[in-house]
């Protein structure tokens, strides 16, 4: 038997006949020889789906340290090292080393996504080999391979359907079709999308119920699987705008560092300063322009941000998640589970005698009475109580309790719906002894209806259930128009319609076709749907005040999602949703268009969601993408925020997401928006905290090399380099931790999100920079000219007093830190209208910062390490009321800011 080797995906396989898809396979129903078969894995290869080539670990280490911050901070360690300070500059190079680990593991770690794929195809299969049926490794399946299949199974490579018995697969890892699918061996549309195509089994998803017999036709890389395997690997890491925003502050640090540090060196040089002496303060002031802390106090800040979305059901896996999701712009979120409940529901019910009725919003009392929301008592008709009983009777499912007391169903999620419905009204499965199954027609893709035959106290009774359209061709005495005019209507409000009916049979025995051929008796039509959550309407509403866009990506069909997303407030009165048939005929130009003014999007493939989320980014937005299947993985590792669901997600999805959310609920999304903005405010005030400190320190030194005359041939400096960084490392780090545990801004989910481009320099972090870094330079250069002048009138040695003015600066520069910490807790409003002690993590760093000080003034140890000498209590007064000036200084600045921007918002609500 020949056979050809080209790429077979090209195939239409599901538009084709049995007969022609074995022709096209070059098979038969009998299957391969083994001779054949080993050929053909010869050309084809074994069935694994293709991983790509790893990136070596010291490649994907260096990528960690090229960035314009650990350049400087690289910078500022050799620096202190060459001063003589070792310890000093190792501290500062293991903070760099710990971050670019940190990077490393999560970066590795991203790559299991692809690996996990791997897992979603089953070890050993069942195929037709030499006409017997043998068990073989599923690596070793070809094209042409007919393999058997059984309730149960993990469907090993792509194939079309052959024979089948009562088949259905639960696709929703590849297509997320929340319900199992039916499938048969009828050839469907040859433009038909992926979740319509029932004639074809896919390689991952696992058969629920039934049998077939299958041929293969694609293995390995021609796999849909295969396929998203290779989409996964051309992803690209998308750069967070942290990231972005924190590179642009490093290049800027390192341009004017660089500058002022050689214009200092030029100057000490043209002072007369010794050329060893004038490179030394050019050292020391990079040393003090450097944030050193910076790094420790963001990468904390994040840890504290993960564990607080922890406490909210958000697993963050990467770091830089965190402040990603606060400024995120748009939510790509799956329907099935996420925003709605993953549970099909009765909401509608109809009879031929009392019309349609809502079944939703109604509830039980503890004895079992039907009540209404309000509390009301309601008692179902005999017409209600009969539609019910029926569908709990033609029934295969069944609820029972966990072992935390919850309720759960067993079997199809559309038969649970009708079971849980029955009891709505009090009919509970005890029904089910009192009226024994007697015989059962098995529903089948071929004849969709159930029947099933029960005892009755004349003869017996068949109940069926099935499609509105086949059963109402055996019913008799009803309006079929009608009847349909009435399924259409709750279709369009994206339900899932079943009828049932009855037929009374005057004996016993047993039940076949003829006898539900015709006759029978319709008792009604019960409308379902897999409803929204309630908190993901408000958590919807809530993104959509704080200016995020919410789209919804399903793979249901437009009805369905239409009707979901009018209920969630997603689509706006008379839009419609884009399907993936109409996606396609986009080019990238259109979609860049379409995909700001489409928010529901149906029956979509997993290209579609990597398109659409692509599409956003090109656009400027910063996207979070949701997903639990294997489809939806590239989508999700594309996005700047990759979202997977920690219920139903699959392996392949969550090795891909940044964040997987505990719960599987959208609300927890909103939650980590919110967190996400908190996180980046907070990173915002301890920037605007630690940058005056900076200046302040380089204003200094810049200040003595210009002006402070020689002593003993050697320049005067008020704060020593190893001073220098005590106060970045330690005073700053202490401060500015306390910083990430602020409550959030009133407003933080009342604003529209950061634009991706912003600075975080922006106009407010460097006028604020800029006064607070001049007032602390004065009033830290001021007392340190006081002490000094006033040591050396009294005789003390000329080393002992620049000690003493030394210490007097440093810890000026620390009381100033302490009293601008609290400027800092809110960026525009008072310290009061927050609440003094509503962050005691504040007082708990002033408390360590406090005994650090105290530390380094007054123990002798210290002393000699960082060069200072105890100070009178009464110069300990002087510096706290010198660094006290900076409260109304800021107090004012903030009040003259309020007023501008009332200003400018009433001129603006004039001109409009």
């Amino acid at each position: 038997m020949q056979h050809r080797s080209d790429d077979r995906r090209s195939t239409p396989w599901h538009a084709l006949t049995v007969r022609d898809a074995l022709a096209e396979a070059h098979s038969e129903a009998g299957g391969l020889s083994s001779a054949e078969a080993a050929q053909r894995l010869r050309s084809h290869g074994p069935n694994i789906v293709p991983r790509g080539k790893k990136e070596p670990w010291y490649r994907v280490a260096g990528r960690q340290l090229d960035n314009p911050i650990v350049w400087v901070l690289i910078g500022s360690g050799a620096l202190a090292i060459a001063l003589g300070k070792g310890l000093d500059g190792a501290v500062v190079l293991v903070c760099v080393v710990l971050n670019a680990l940190v990077g490393l593991v999560q970066e590795l770690r991203a790559g299991r996504a692809i690996e996990a794929l791997a897992l979603m195809v089953p070890q050993r299969t069942i195929a037709l080999r030499d006409g017997r049926r043998a068990s073989i490794e599923a690596a070793e399946l070809v094209p042409g391979d007919v393999v058997s299949l059984a309730a149960g199974d993990r469907v090993p490579a792509d194939l079309r359907v052959l024979e089948s018995k009562n088949l259905a697969v639960d696709e929703s890892a590849l297509t997320g079709e929340s319900v199992p699918v039916e499938k048969s061996t009828s050839q469907v549309a040859e433009d038909a999308a992926l979740a319509d195509r029932k004639s074809m089994l896919y390689g991952g998803t696992l058969v629920s119920r039934g049998a077939a017999a299958a041929v293969v036709v694609a293995t390995a890389a021609n796999t849909e699987l295969g396929r998203i395997s290779a989409m996964l690997r051309e992803t690209t890491e998308t750069e967070t705008p942290l990231t972005r925003a924190l590179a642009r502050v490093a290049k800027l640090l390192t341009i004017a560092i660089g500058a002022v540090a050689a214009l200092l060196l030029a100057l000490a040089l043209l002072r007369g300063f010794p050329v060893v002496d004038a490179v030394l303060s050019a050292i020391s002031l990079a040393v003090a322009a450097v944030p050193e802390g910076l790094p420790a106090v963001i990468t904390i800040a994040l840890a504290i941000g993960v564990q607080r979305m922890a406490r909210r059901h958000a697993i963050v896996r990467r770091l830089s998640a965190v402040e990603t999701l606060g400024s995120t712009s748009v939510i790509c979120s799956d329907k099935t589970g996420t925003l709605t409940r993953n549970e099909m529901t009765v909401q509608a019910l109809w009879t031929p005698e009392g019309g349609e009725r809502a079944l939703e919003g109604v509830g039980w009392t503890p004895e079992g009475r039907l009540v209404a929301r309000s509390g009301e008592p309601i008692e179902p008709g005999h017409d209600v109580r009969e539609l019910l009983q029926a569908g709990l009777l033609a029934n295969d499912a069944s609820l029972e309790k966990d072992g935390d007391g919850r309720w759960r169903a067993i079997g199809d999620p559309t038969e649970a719906a009708l079971v849980v419905a029955a009891r709505k009204v009090g009919i509970d499965e005890s029904v089910r002894e009192r009226r024994p199954r007697l015989d059962v027609i098995p529903f089948s893709s071929e004849l969709p209806l159930m029947a099933t035959l029960h005892d009755a106290e004349a003869g017996t009774v068949a109940y069926l259930k099935g499609a509105p359209e086949v059963l109402l061709e055996r019913c008799e005495d009803v309006d079929r128009d009608a009847v349909l005019a009435v399924v259409e209507s709750m279709a369009t409000r994206g339900m899932r319609v079943l009828a049932v009916a009855e037929r009374r049979l005057p004996t016993q025995g047993k039940l076949d076709h003829e006898q539900v051929g015709s006759g029978l008796r319709l008792l009604g039509l019960q409308g379902m749907i897999d409803p929204p959550r309630p908190e993901a309407i408000r958590a919807i509403a809530q993104c959509h005040a704080a200016g995020v866009t919410v789209k919804m990506i399903t793979g249901d069909h437009r009805s369905t999602a239409e009707a979901i997303g009018r209920q969630l407030g997603i689509l706006p009165p008379g839009a419609r949703a884009l399907t993936g048939g109409e996606l396609d005929r986009l080019d990238d130009v259109q979609l860049a268009q379409e995909v700001e003014r489409t928010h529901v999007f149906a029956r979509v493939a997993p290209e579609h969601k990597l398109r659409l989320v692509r599409a956003l980014q090109s656009n400027g937005r910063v996207v979070a993408m949701t997903g639990d299947g294997v489809n939806d993985a590239p989508a999700v590792r594309q996005a700047d925020i990759g979202v997977a669901m920690g219920i139903t997600g699959t392996s392949v999805s969550k090795e891909a997401a940044d964040v997987v959310l505990a719960d599987d609920n959208f609300a927890s999304i909103a939650a980590a928006v919110e967190e996400g903005r908190r996180v980046f405010d907070n990173l915002v005030k301890a920037l605007a905290f630690l940058l005056p400190t900076n200046l302040g320190q380089a204003v200094v030194l810049l200040v003595a090399v210009l002006a402070f005359p020689l002593i003993g041939g050697a320049p005067v400096l008020p704060v020593a380099p190893v001073q220098i960084l005590w106060i970045n490392l330690v005073t700053g780090v202490a401060l500015a931790l306390p910083l990430a545990f602020e409550a959030p801004e009133p407003d933080v989910m009342r604003r529209p999100p950061r634009a991706p481009g912003a600075p975080v320099l922006d106009r407010f972090v460097l006028v604020r920079t800029l006064v607070v870094g001049l007032l602390m330079a004065a009033g830290a250069t001021g007392l340190f000219l006081y002490e000094l002048g006033h040591e050396l009138a009294r005789g003390v040695a000329e080393g002992t007093a620049l000690r003493e003015a030394q210490t007097m600066a440093v810890t000026t520069i620390a009381f100033f830190q302490v009293f601008y910490l609290f400027s800092c807790r809110s960026l525009r409003d008072s310290v009061l209208d927050i609440g003094l002690l509503s962050n005691k993590a504040v007082y708990l760093g002033i408390g360590a910062l406090v005994a650090l000080q105290l530390a380094l003034v007054y123990l002798p140890v210290m002393n000699v390490l960082f060069g200072t000498a105890p100070l009178p209590p009464a110069e300990l007064g002087k510096s706290l009321l010198v660094a006290s000036v900076v409260v109304p200084v800021v107090t004012i600045e903030k009040w003259w800011r309020r007023r501008t921007a009332g200003s400018r918002s009433s001129g603006a609500a004039a001109l409009a």
